[in-house]
């Protein structure tokens, strides 16, 4: 049987959370990590900083520069990706641009919002609008959905066309402010567009999102890229096919890419920690989504508080506030306390030095750089506020 141990000491390592991406830039990190969720939260920010000690006006500097940037991908959900990486997250997320398919239940046609298209288009060229402004430039093009659109949480086509024109690279969508978590935007067009001259087609596509997949979180099960990908049974079989993947061992049906099982047989975990704090939504956890495995067995029937009352640990599929980590182990939950502007925080393992400093230093960065650590774009310090007092009473504090 495999060491559960290594397992999640190689996942830290593939995911840059041993100290091999030091340094790195933003590109480098979502590279390596993978493409990084952000719902309005700070996971993206942590990510980098977790990983390569990048702080926010370097991370907002590089998606300034394209660099790095938040787009429509898998699944159709935005996510931040490597400028490498633009052109094929655009491809894997233009079927499941779903607006198109409800505007058409209330009447509307593929003609008119080709039109619409074309306007919002003409509008941009005079430079970066707001949607208010998008709707004024654009005046009859765009039209109100009523009653029964409001029911569908689509009051006007303007949505579809934004939509539509995002994921065929001709606009992008600009935060307010420059940064990642918050979700006021402008848009703007987007010259050159980054699907010039990307020559994979859907399926060619999706084999690559399956290569990248299996490179940052392997080994992963099929049914985990599936879930990641958001296609179907016999879909993410064919595009995992073309790889030649290797199991990970006799009746253990986790993957890796051909190579990758003997440089994992010749893994050693590191034995000291190397603890980092990051978004309850990383990549670690996301990708896979098998919380179980990342967990110490004595922790699985660890009650933490959950969204009504508390839970097992073990028995959750997403985590309910943000991690510690060691060595790829989940070791404690944190959450960001505005009122005192530190850090509440619980962990599994004795609260060693090295552990004390990661909780520091990630506060710092929190307090100088973010101003608050939020989850998810509804998370506010008032809402948080039963959180932190279980975090803090789990502490003992």
């Amino acid at each position: 049987m495999v060491d559960a141990s290594k397992v999640r000491a190689w996942y830290a390592h593939r995911q840059g959370l041993d100290g091999s991406l030091q340094d790195a830039s933003p590109a480098t990190v979502f590279e390596r990590a993978g493409w990084a969720r952000s719902v309005g939260g700070v996971a993206p920010y942590l990510t980098l900083f977790s990983r390569a000690g990048i702080n926010r006006e370097q991370a907002d500097a590089s998606a300034a520069g394209l660099e790095i940037y938040e787009l429509p991908s898998a699944r159709g959900c935005t996510y931040v990706l490597p400028a490498s990486d633009f052109a094929l997250g655009l491809t894997v997320g233009q079927a499941f641009a779903g607006e198109i398919k409800t505007a058409q239940k209330l009447g509307v046609t593929a003609k008119e919002i080709d039109k619409l298209c074309d306007a919002v288009i003409s509008a941009l060229e005079k430079g970066t609008l707001s949607p208010d402004e998008l709707r004024q430039a654009v005046g009859k093009a765009v039209r109100n959905l009523g009653p029964e659109g409001q029911k569908k949480g689509l009051t006007t086509t303007l949505p579809v066309a934004l939509e539509q024109l995002q994921a065929r690279g001709e606009i992008r969508r600009v935060p307010t402010n420059g940064r990642f978590d918050q979700q006021r935007y402008q848009y703007a067009l987007w010259r050159p567009n980054p699907l010039r001259g990307f020559r994979l087609g859907v399926e060619e596509a999706y084999i690559e999102l399956a290569r990248r997949f299996f490179t940052w979180i392997a080994p992963a099960y099929v049914a985990e890229f599936q879930w990641f990908s958001g296609l179907g049974v016999k879909a993410a079989k064919a595009a995992v096919e073309p790889l030649k993947l290797d199991a990970l061992g006799p009746g253990d049906e986790r993957m890796f890419l051909p190579g990758d099982r003997a440089t994992f047989e010749a893994f050693r975990p590191p034995k000291d920690p190397q603890y980092a704090l990051i978004g309850g939504i990383d990549s670690l956890f996301l990708l896979r989504r098998d919380l179980k495995s990342l967990l110490d067995p004595k922790d699985l029937g660890r009650e933490v508080p959950a969204e009504k009352g508390t839970r097992p640990l073990g028995g959750l599929a997403d985590l309910p506030d943000h991690a510690i980590t060691d060595r790829g182990r989940l070791v404690g939950l944190w959450e960001y306390d505005t009122a005192s502007e530190s850090i509440a925080w619980t962990s599994f393992v004795k609260k060693d030095k090295p552990l004390l400093e990661a909780v520091a230093r990630t506060e710092q960065f929190v307090k100088a750089q973010l101003g608050d650590a939020r989850s998810f774009s509804l998370d506010t310090p008032k809402s948080r506020e039963p959180r932190v007092a279980a975090l803090r009473k789990a502490a003992g504090a």
